[in-house]
């Protein structure tokens, strides 16, 4: 493999010293992109974008070609796991992810199989290898998964959901079949994170989307605890370098301290926290990555450097931070402003 030329995000995972802030968006390759459109258009479908290497590989660099990122993420989707446990994942237009089966009971939960990522998963391993094959060295690349609580709450929805009424009804009425399929997730979520640093990923993430929507004892029994399982299990050396670990719990804010004591090496934090704040939860335990509202790039040129300068004094002296927006960028976004934060961040971050 190439020698890594910009290292600076893996060594700010690290907590180790930087010459300046790095940075990376989340869904920095998507539909905000006049040629990521183009390129899915190519592709027919999102899906058949996903399951083409070489697509896949083409949308990851994208922005790379735009912006002076620090890393490049997978272009791939955190719902590869139930669809290759055969749920057949499909989105509507407009409404977003869709599953043809459901999960309702346990009996449903006792058939799933955890899926060989070489396997059932094997476009996505491909896609890693590509990709990586590709950077040359240049940033980078970030694996990732959905969290298990995550994923289940889509397979037994069949979509995301304002209430989570049937992943809650059976968390309450029958906790042993949600551990039972959480299980499952988090030893496929292992085995698939696994895969993707032996295929070349160089740090991986969790994306805990709806772990937010949890009362602070059932986040701790029903998402957390699996994370930790999954953090245990994960490879965490690969090219004689270690693999970061970073969690990210949306609207998790309020339970920082206890993400930090998973063994992780980073935590994500969305925009209703602030750094400082974080940091403090935190006691420099882990790197934070975050934090500024994705609207924000809606604004003029000069409130976006005003915003970001603001993220970079939140999170204050010291190595660990990298900088991200809150969540995933909105696809109205003008890829402009893009520019303007990437470069604002890297002057205003210069240890």
């Amino acid at each position: 493999m190439s020698e890594l030329k910009n290292d600076r995000f893996l060594r700010a995972l690290l907590r180790e010293p930087v010459d300046t802030t790095p940075i990376w968006i989340m869904r920095q390759a998507g539909r905000y992109l006049p040629e990521y459109r183009a390129t899915r258009a190519k592709a027919g479908s999102f899906m058949d974008l996903c399951e083409n290497p070489e697509l896949a590989c083409e949308v990851t660099l994208q922005p790379l070609e735009r912006f002076d990122l620090d890393a490049a993420i997978l272009f791939s989707d955190i719902l590869t796991i139930p669809d290759a446990m055969g749920l057949g994942l499909y989105f509507a237009e407009g409404e977003g992810p869709r599953f043809k089966q459901t999960i309702s009971s346990q009996s449903d939960i006792e058939k799933l199989g955890v899926p060989d990522p070489e396997q059932e998963l094997a476009y996505v391993m491909d896609a890693v290898r590509t990709i990586r094959r590709e950077l040359h060295g240049r940033v980078p690349l970030i694996g990732f998964s959905g969290s298990p609580w995550t994923l289940a709450t889509y397979m037994v929805e069949g979509g995301s959901s304002k209430d989570f009424g049937k992943v809650k009804g059976m968390l309450y009425d029958a906790p042993q079949a949600l551990h039972l399929l959480l299980e499952k997730l988090a030893d496929s979520v292992t085995s698939y994170l696994n895969a993707q640093i032996n295929a070349g990923a160089q740090a991986v993430m969790i994306f805990d989307t709806w772990g937010g929507a949890l009362s602070p004892q059932a986040y701790r029994e029903f998402s957390l605890a699996y994370m930790q399982r999954i953090v245990e299990g994960l490879q965490r050396e690969a090219d004689g370098r270690k693999i970061p670990v970073t969690l990210f719990t949306k609207g998790g804010g309020q339970w920082l301290d206890v993400m930090a004591e998973t063994g992780c090496d980073a935590l994500g934090v969305d925009w209703t926290t602030n750094l400082d704040d974080a940091r403090e939860r935190v006691a420099d335990k882990v790197a934070l990555q975050g934090n500024m509202d994705p609207c924000v790039l809606y604004a003029s040129p000069e409130v976006v450097r005003k915003e970001a300068k603001k993220v970079i004094d939140a999170y204050g002296e010291g190595p660990g931070h990298v900088f991200n927006l809150g969540h995933g960028i909105h696809q109205h976004i003008d890829p402009d402003r893009v520019k303007v934060l990437v470069d604002a961040v890297h002057e205003f971050g210069k240890k």
